[in-house]
Protein backbone atom coordinates (compact mmCIF):
# COMPACT_ATOMS: atom_id res chain seq x y z
CA UNK A 1 0.00 0.00 0.00
CA UNK A 2 1.03 3.69 -1.04
CA UNK A 3 2.29 6.16 1.52
CA UNK A 4 1.12 8.34 -0.31
CA UNK A 5 -2.58 10.34 1.73
CA UNK A 6 -1.81 8.21 5.01
CA UNK A 7 -1.24 10.01 8.27
CA UNK A 8 1.52 8.36 10.75
CA UNK A 9 1.28 9.47 14.04
CA UNK A 10 4.59 9.05 16.18
CA UNK A 11 4.72 8.66 20.12
CA UNK A 12 8.60 9.23 21.19
CA UNK A 13 9.88 9.54 24.66
CA UNK A 14 12.28 7.33 27.78
CA UNK A 15 8.88 4.91 27.56
CA UNK A 16 10.84 3.85 31.49
CA UNK A 17 8.12 2.19 31.43
CA UNK A 18 5.60 2.96 28.71
CA UNK A 19 1.94 3.83 31.12
CA UNK A 20 -1.48 4.27 30.36
CA UNK A 21 -0.93 7.85 30.05
CA UNK A 22 1.51 7.29 27.23
CA UNK A 23 -1.15 4.94 25.45
CA UNK A 24 -4.37 7.47 26.29
CA UNK A 25 -3.25 10.19 24.66
CA UNK A 26 -1.69 8.42 21.44
CA UNK A 27 -5.81 6.60 21.10
CA UNK A 28 -7.27 10.27 21.48
CA UNK A 29 -4.94 11.40 18.83
CA UNK A 30 -5.62 8.66 16.56
CA UNK A 31 -9.23 8.85 16.55
CA UNK A 32 -8.86 12.56 16.82
CA UNK A 33 -6.81 12.80 13.40
CA UNK A 34 -7.60 9.54 11.96
CA UNK A 35 -4.12 8.40 11.95
CA UNK A 36 -3.34 5.46 9.73
CA UNK A 37 -0.45 3.87 12.21
CA UNK A 38 0.78 5.31 15.54
CA UNK A 39 4.54 4.28 15.72
CA UNK A 40 5.45 4.03 19.36
CA UNK A 41 9.70 4.54 19.72
CA UNK A 42 11.21 4.21 22.54
CA UNK A 43 14.18 6.93 22.44
CA UNK A 44 17.90 5.63 23.12
CA UNK A 45 19.93 7.81 24.53
CA UNK A 46 17.78 11.02 26.13
CA UNK A 47 19.43 13.85 25.64
CA UNK A 48 17.86 16.10 29.11
CA UNK A 49 17.93 13.33 31.36
CA UNK A 50 19.72 10.25 32.99
CA UNK A 51 19.93 7.32 31.28
CA UNK A 52 16.87 5.07 31.76
CA UNK A 53 17.17 2.15 34.41
CA UNK A 54 15.93 -0.22 32.01
CA UNK A 55 17.70 -1.76 29.25
CA UNK A 56 16.88 -0.22 25.52
CA UNK A 57 15.63 -3.95 24.65
CA UNK A 58 13.52 -4.00 28.02
CA UNK A 59 11.99 -0.83 27.20
CA UNK A 60 11.30 -1.79 22.95
CA UNK A 61 9.79 -5.01 24.74
CA UNK A 62 7.61 -2.94 26.90
CA UNK A 63 6.56 -1.00 24.44
CA UNK A 64 5.79 -3.69 21.67
CA UNK A 65 3.48 -5.70 24.76
CA UNK A 66 1.76 -2.44 25.54
CA UNK A 67 0.66 -2.32 21.99
CA UNK A 68 -0.54 -5.54 21.53
CA UNK A 69 -3.93 -5.47 20.10
CA UNK A 70 -4.20 -1.76 19.92
CA UNK A 71 -5.37 -1.20 16.30
CA UNK A 72 -2.90 0.85 14.12
CA UNK A 73 -0.38 0.60 16.98
CA UNK A 74 3.18 -0.63 16.06
CA UNK A 75 6.34 -0.34 18.40
CA UNK A 76 9.31 1.03 16.43
CA UNK A 77 13.34 0.74 17.41
CA UNK A 78 13.92 3.34 15.13
CA UNK A 79 15.89 5.70 17.46
CA UNK A 80 17.43 2.62 19.31
CA UNK A 81 19.00 1.73 16.14
CA UNK A 82 20.24 5.11 15.88
CA UNK A 83 23.56 6.39 17.53
CA UNK A 84 24.30 9.42 19.56
CA UNK A 85 21.02 11.47 21.49
CA UNK A 86 17.74 10.33 20.83
CA UNK A 87 16.31 14.36 19.30
CA UNK A 88 13.78 14.31 17.55
CA UNK A 89 14.31 16.30 14.74
CA UNK A 90 16.75 13.85 13.84
CA UNK A 91 13.44 11.08 14.27
CA UNK A 92 11.11 12.98 12.23
CA UNK A 93 14.13 14.21 9.37
CA UNK A 94 14.59 9.97 9.18
CA UNK A 95 11.00 9.68 8.44
CA UNK A 96 11.70 12.67 5.93
CA UNK A 97 14.23 10.35 3.95
CA UNK A 98 11.34 7.31 4.20
CA UNK A 99 9.27 9.47 1.72
CA UNK A 100 7.06 10.68 4.46
CA UNK A 101 6.53 14.35 4.18
CA UNK A 102 6.41 16.47 6.83
CA UNK A 103 2.66 17.00 7.12
CA UNK A 104 1.81 13.52 6.61
CA UNK A 105 3.57 13.19 10.33
CA UNK A 106 1.35 13.97 13.42
CA UNK A 107 3.75 13.69 16.48
CA UNK A 108 2.07 13.27 19.68
CA UNK A 109 3.21 14.61 22.70
CA UNK A 110 1.58 15.77 26.04
CA UNK A 111 0.90 19.55 27.01
CA UNK A 112 3.38 19.54 29.61
CA UNK A 113 6.32 18.51 27.68
CA UNK A 114 5.66 20.86 24.65
CA UNK A 115 5.47 23.91 27.08
CA UNK A 116 9.08 23.66 27.28
CA UNK A 117 9.24 23.21 23.64
CA UNK A 118 11.75 26.47 23.37
CA UNK A 119 13.87 24.18 25.15
CA UNK A 120 13.88 21.66 22.29
CA UNK A 121 16.70 20.97 19.52
CA UNK A 122 16.68 23.55 16.65
CA UNK A 123 13.39 24.78 17.41
CA UNK A 124 11.48 26.62 16.13
CA UNK A 125 13.02 24.61 13.25
CA UNK A 126 11.47 21.44 14.60
CA UNK A 127 8.16 22.40 14.16
CA UNK A 128 8.42 22.83 10.59
CA UNK A 129 9.33 18.88 9.90
CA UNK A 130 5.77 17.44 11.45
CA UNK A 131 2.72 18.30 12.20
CA UNK A 132 2.42 18.22 16.34
CA UNK A 133 -0.57 17.03 18.62
CA UNK A 134 -0.44 18.29 21.97
CA UNK A 135 -2.32 16.22 24.40
CA UNK A 136 -4.12 17.57 27.51
CA UNK A 137 -2.48 15.92 30.87
CA UNK A 138 -3.36 16.12 34.42
CA UNK A 139 -2.69 19.84 35.72
CA UNK A 140 -1.50 21.10 31.69
CA UNK A 141 -4.80 22.03 30.14
CA UNK A 142 -3.86 22.48 26.37
CA UNK A 143 -5.96 25.81 26.45
CA UNK A 144 -3.35 27.79 28.51
CA UNK A 145 -0.38 27.05 25.24
CA UNK A 146 -1.71 29.95 23.46
CA UNK A 147 -1.10 32.05 26.53
CA UNK A 148 2.79 29.99 27.31
CA UNK A 149 3.60 30.32 23.79
CA UNK A 150 2.37 33.26 22.61
CA UNK A 151 5.11 32.85 19.16
CA UNK A 152 3.61 29.94 18.36
CA UNK A 153 -0.32 30.85 18.97
CA UNK A 154 -1.18 31.55 14.96
CA UNK A 155 -0.06 27.73 14.81
CA UNK A 156 -2.19 26.25 16.90
CA UNK A 157 -5.57 24.75 15.75
CA UNK A 158 -8.16 22.58 18.03
CA UNK A 159 -7.54 18.94 16.92
CA UNK A 160 -11.07 18.56 15.88
CA UNK A 161 -10.74 20.87 13.18
CA UNK A 162 -10.48 19.80 10.07
CA UNK A 163 -7.18 18.29 8.78
CA UNK A 164 -4.26 19.79 6.96
CA UNK A 165 -4.03 18.42 3.38
CA UNK A 166 -1.10 16.89 2.24
CA UNK A 167 2.05 19.03 1.50
CA UNK A 168 0.16 22.13 3.59
CA UNK A 169 2.53 23.59 6.24
CA UNK A 170 2.47 21.70 9.28
CA UNK A 171 0.51 22.81 12.58
CA UNK A 172 0.36 22.60 15.91
CA UNK A 173 -3.27 20.74 17.27
CA UNK A 174 -4.36 21.08 20.23
CA UNK A 175 -6.29 18.16 21.81
CA UNK A 176 -8.23 18.42 25.29
CA UNK A 177 -8.69 14.48 25.80
CA UNK A 178 -8.78 13.17 29.21
CA UNK A 179 -5.79 10.59 30.25
CA UNK A 180 -4.68 9.01 33.21
CA UNK A 181 -2.44 11.00 36.13
CA UNK A 182 -0.13 8.34 36.05
CA UNK A 183 3.87 9.22 35.43
CA UNK A 184 6.80 6.69 34.51
CA UNK A 185 8.57 8.23 37.87
CA UNK A 186 5.16 7.33 39.91
CA UNK A 187 5.06 3.87 38.36
CA UNK A 188 9.04 2.86 39.07
CA UNK A 189 8.27 4.94 42.95
CA UNK A 190 5.77 2.24 43.53
CA UNK A 191 7.57 -0.20 42.38
CA UNK A 192 10.66 0.29 44.44
CA UNK A 193 8.60 0.21 47.64
CA UNK A 194 6.93 -3.09 46.85
CA UNK A 195 3.69 -1.68 45.93
CA UNK A 196 1.34 -2.54 42.84
CA UNK A 197 0.78 -1.00 39.67
CA UNK A 198 -1.90 -2.27 38.48
CA UNK A 199 -4.03 -0.29 35.75
CA UNK A 200 -1.07 2.74 35.99
CA UNK A 201 0.88 0.18 32.75
CA UNK A 202 -1.07 -2.12 30.47
CA UNK A 203 -1.66 -5.81 31.99
CA UNK A 204 1.04 -7.27 29.42
CA UNK A 205 3.82 -4.56 30.41
CA UNK A 206 3.04 -5.41 34.22
CA UNK A 207 3.57 -9.11 33.86
CA UNK A 208 6.62 -8.42 32.25
CA UNK A 209 7.98 -6.06 34.89
CA UNK A 210 7.28 -8.05 37.77
CA UNK A 211 9.03 -11.45 35.67
CA UNK A 212 12.12 -9.78 34.99
CA UNK A 213 11.97 -7.63 38.95
CA UNK A 214 11.89 -4.43 37.15
CA UNK A 215 12.72 -0.85 38.88
CA UNK A 216 13.02 -2.66 42.46
CA UNK A 217 15.55 -0.05 43.25
CA UNK A 218 15.44 3.72 42.66
CA UNK A 219 19.34 3.60 42.24
CA UNK A 220 19.93 6.09 39.21
CA UNK A 221 15.79 6.82 39.06
CA UNK A 222 15.55 9.83 36.55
Amino acid sequence: MSDRGRRFGILGGTLDPIHCGHLAAAVAARDALDLSQVLVLPSGVPPHRHQPLASPFQRFAMAALAVTGVDRFLASDDELRSEGPSYTADTLERQHGRGICASQIFFVTGADAFADIETWMRYPAVLDLANFVVVARPGYAVSALPTRLPALANRMRPAGASVNEEGAAPVIYLLDAPTPDVSSTKVRSRLARGESISGLVPPLVETYINQHALYRSLHGQN
